[in-house]
């Protein structure tokens, strides 16, 4: 740890005394050195021009692309803070998001499996071209024998070639015999400069689609990447929330008690309370009927039907036999106060109604315990099970699944 420690000292000391050296054995040589000859200025090839301009111009493109990357970004973050704590808006963009780099990245593999065929259809035809050099250079001097001066580059462009060989065909300039392999060459260049387009075609939208994918992806990395950071922020409220209700849950001597303590000294049991009495007075029917769009939507944040209505119609929590009703004698004087259902180990425990989470957590006798707002100043409470899957301000819907029983 020391030797480690003293390691970056050392390597700077080096570097000042190196620094500090040259600047004088300089100096020294150059005063007992005779002057040197004055040199001719030394010129820059053109070719050397053409490549530094080259390198200029990449790096203004480089330059101009994190311009852009750069205000993008700060386009996105602006974007970002105007949905502001819209949770539903906010997910909607990182699923829209995700939908079209997907949607971009399928359209790239198939403008590049279109392209792995034309590349050898292309290749090969190039191939064909190159053992038919006789061929062409024949229709060549024909076109020389008629005073027609051929392209330069020939072989390079098929374009000029195609042009070469169709003026050949027309001016009778190609002997009888060699007319068919002619007519082969031409269909062979027509069909290499449709690829050639063809190709030109496909690579100029690879291109389009590999800049508008980048763009996605920096959209999204952006989202993700402020997504964790709301949830981290998230996670720590949660923390700071269940530590505060197992604080109560032990002040507490029973469930009324308890629901009322969480009511008055947790945020997220007052929010619930809050939303639970807003969704009351907003009018779910008086009959009870339910609200059948709602119950079609998974992501409702209210109640469907209101839960004094509801009577007769909520499902059991658990599959299992129901070994003790609500309102049976207890045998100790009194009635009891739910049902109580022996469910098999492991089973799924499900919601039996719309509601809020207000408590999920150990408290006295009743093992694990889950407590739900149904609103209308009603409580569900689920006990006995060995692990709750949901938390504390979450708003569950019915039959969604909220715990587990023990083994």
């Amino acid at each position: 740890m020391h030797a480690a420690s003293r390691s970056p000292v050392v390597l700077r000391s080096l570097m000042l005394a190196v620094a500090g050296v040259l600047p004088l054995g300089l100096l020294a040589a150059s005063a007992q050195a005779p002057p040197e000859p004055a040199q001719a200025p030394v010129e820059i090839p053109p070719a050397s021009l053409d490549t530094l301009k080259a390198r200029d111009q990449e790096l203004e493109a480089l330059r101009a692309e994190q311009r852009r990357t750069l205000e993008n970004e700060a386009r996105l973050k602006r974007e970002i803070e105007s949905i502001g704590d819209d949770r539903r808006k906010f997910n909607q963009q990182i699923i829209d998001t995700a939908s079209r780099v997907v949607g971009v990245e399928e359209r790239i593999a198939q403008t590049q499996e279109r392209l792995e065929p034309l590349d050898d259809r292309e290749q090969a035809l190039r191939a064909s071209l190159e053992q038919r050099r006789g061929v062409i250079a024949e229709v060549l001097a024909a076109l020389q024998r008629i005073g027609r001066q051929a392209p330069p580059g020939l072989l390079i462009r098929a374009e000029d070639a195609l042009q070469s060989v169709r003026s050949a065909m027309m001016l009778g300039a190609v002997l009888p015999e060699m007319r068919q392999q002619t007519e082969v060459l031409a269909a062979d260049l027509a069909e290499l400069v449709r690829l050639r387009q063809q190709i030109a075609a496909e690579r100029d939208r690879l291109a389009r689609d590999l800049f508008v994918l980048a763009d996605e992806r920096q959209r999204l990395s952006l989202f993700i990447e402020e997504r964790q950071k709301r949830l981290a922020e998230v996670e720590q409220a949660l923390t700071d929330e269940r530590q505060r209700a197992a604080e109560l849950a032990r002040q507490a001597d029973n469930l009324n008690q308890l629901i009322g303590k969480l009511e008055h000294g947790l945020d997220t049991a007052s929010r619930a309370a809050r939303a639970a009495a807003r969704s009351s007075e907003d009018g779910k029917p008086a009959s009870g009927r339910p609200d059948l769009a709602a119950l079609k939507d998974p992501g409702r944040l209210s109640p469907a039907i209101a839960f004094a209505s509801a009577k007769g119609m909520l499902p059991l929590p658990v599959n299992g036999a129901r070994i003790k009703e609500f309102g049976a004698a207890d045998g100790l004087g009194g009635t009891e106060k739910g049902v109580s259902i022996a469910a098999r180990p492991g089973g799924q425990i499900t919601a039996p109604c719309d509601g809020w989470v207000v408590y999920a957590g150990p408290f006295r006798n009743y093992g694990q315990l889950l407590i739900l707002n149904a609103g209308g100043g009603y409580h569900v409470l689920l006990a006995g099970m060995e692990r709750i899957s949901v938390d504390l301000g979450q708003f569950v819907v019915t039959g969604e699944p909220v715990a587990v029983m023990g083994g």
